[in-house]
């Protein structure tokens, strides 16, 4: 029965005895005040109710039992496997057969491979074979954690592998003088008086490269493929294409910019930094921090910058 404003009850009856009333029972008044206590707990209990939906969503532990999780993570290692045997081969190449400029053709081919795996890749896993991607997709709240980490653990097993298979088919030699074509800041050579010297980029410097250009990646193309309006109207085969040039184009400009021998430029993967540095290690390890801390700071200004763009303007799938 619906109450009104005076307390009175729409099921209230006269009594033939004297025009008065009829009072519900006590019990009935005592119940009324508490109504709006009750609503106050249900709607108390569906807010806890919702913030766990959320928060089980966030962290997606489900989806540790998940199959199809587990084989989209098989696309990423084979992925990222096969990035980083192709793009440290073009390192290697390039350097050893003395092109001119060395990072120019450098740059074209890590473009084309890159735009060539993503669109491999895409269908089965989203096409991330990086863990800058992953874990932006996580910040942005387009991925749970728990699929996030199978992705990059996938990725870094991807890396390793592809460092041991170009190990396998170049000899020590080379090996030893482009160390693997893995991530350096710095590296050993002979000195003028033929003492040994380390030349390359101080680690400062080589973490704001890092933290920018992880940055530009992420805003100037990634942002594409996490932006529901772009990616229906640019299609995936152009979105995949902007993200290899535009990678390609970082890769050019830190080597560029620096001009420094002995730093291979932005890592911009830490997973293909990763596999060089555990299979050759040496100086590969020296400031190996910074391909992945600089790509973590990047991935949290890049999270930043999406919540505080309007909700209008914003619309993720």
């Amino acid at each position: 029965m619906a109450g009104n404003n005076n307390g009175e009850f729409a099921g209230d009856v006269e009594n033939g005895y004297g025009g008065n009333r009829v009072q519900p029972f006590p019990s009935t008044q005592m119940q009324v005040p508490l109504l709006p206590e009750k609503l106050l707990i249900m709607e108390g209990d569906q807010k806890k109710q919702q913030h766990l939906t959320a928060l089980k969503k966030i962290l997606g532990f489900g989806e540790i039992f998940s199959v199809n999780v587990w084989r989209a993570s098989i696309a990423e290692l084979l992925g990222t496997a096969v990035l980083v045997f192709a793009i440290d081969t073009i390192v290697i190449s390039s350097i050893q057969t003395e092109t001119t400029p060395p990072n120019l053709l450098l740059s074209t081919l890590i473009a084309m491979i890159v735009t060539i795996l993503l669109l491999a890749t895409f269908p089965i896993s989203g096409g991330h074979i990086n863990p800058i991607v992953s874990f932006s997709a996580v910040l942005t709240g387009l991925m749970s954690i728990t699929r996030a980490a199978i992705y990059i653990l996938a990725q870094c097993i991807g890396g390793i592998l592809g460092a041991l298979a170009l190990k396998a088919v170049v000899n020590s030699k080379i090996e030893e003088t482009f160390s693997l074509g893995g991530c350096t800041l710095n590296v050993v050579a002979p000195g003028p008086d033929g003492v040994p010297v380390v030349i390359g980029l101080e680690t400062g410097q080589a973490l704001w490269l890092e933290i920018i250009c992880s940055f530009v990646f992420l805003f100037a193309s990634v942002w594409m493929a996490f932006d529901e309006r772009q990616a229906k109207a640019l299609g995936r085969v152009k979105v995949c294409i902007i993200i290899g040039i535009v990678l390609g184009l970082l890769v050019f400009v830190s080597t560029t910019v620096t001009a420094q021998k002995g730093y291979g430029g932005a890592g911009l993967n830490p997973a293909r930094c990763l596999g060089p540095a555990l299979i050759r290690g040496g100086h590969l390890w020296d400031g190996h921090w910074v391909f992945w801390v600089g790509p973590a700071i990047a991935c949290l200004g890049f999270a930043s910058y999406t919540m505080i763009i309007p909700s209008q303007h914003f619309h993720s799938y």
